[in-house]
């Protein structure tokens, strides 16, 4: 069976590929399997780190790797906080730090204009050097208040109106439907189906 990396240490985004590559013939490992790997994310956009992710994994492992980058993009916010979003509250933040950030600032924001959408980008990189990467996105609303429990990050506030649900209050084989990493994902597995 080949093995694929996922670059992140990160056991809520490790559980949910490992879920949604299930099917696939790949043993799915982690960073967390190569601890004295470290990646420094300098890129400006979410294609560029996760592309830093990846090629650096495949490099270091001499396997193929797959890096993720995502991020929360509130329209009523600029677009913030975008590829900063794992660290908004500060480097170390916690996923409860992030959120507890992110509802004070959108505290006199009405219902109508709290529109937001994650994005994903996923970059598949060979160890030959083969790489590419795919886009995803999910569009929803700021919630005012935290709900559920699933998920991680900021699932508990981001509502989707067609669900009626946040993100977090969706049972996981739901939200790996519709997640913007599920989308992006299901363009990656083709990729790795005709390896």
């Amino acid at each position: 069976m080949k093995t694929l990396v996922i670059a992140t240490k990160n056991a809520g985004k490790l559980n949910e590929f490992k879920q949604m590559l299930g099917e696939l013939p790949y043993r799915i490992v982690s960073l967390a399997d190569f601890p004295k790997i470290e990646i420094r994310e300098d890129g400006r956009t979410y294609d560029e780190n996760a592309l830093i992710k990846a090629s650096i994994v495949a490099a270091k492992t001499g396997l193929p790797a797959l890096g993720d980058d995502s991020g929360l993009e509130v329209e009523a916010l600029g677009g913030k906080p975008g590829i900063h979003t794992a660290r908004y509250a500060g480097e170390g933040a916690s996923d409860e730090d992030n959120i507890k950030k992110l509802l004070s600032e959108m505290e006199n924001v009405p219902w109508e204009k709290r529109q937001a959408r994650f994005v994903c980008s996923l970059a598949l990189v060979f160890p030959a050097g083969a790489s590419l990467v795919e886009s995803g996105f999910c569009s929803g609303m700021i919630a005012r208040k935290p709900c559920g429990v699933h998920g991680f990050g900021y699932d508990p506030v981001f509502y989707i109106p067609e669900y009626g649900r946040t993100m977090a209050e969706l049972p996981d084989d739901e939200k790996n439907k519709i997640s913007h990493r599920a989308r992006a994902l299901k363009k990656i597995k083709k990729h790795l189906e005709r390896v």
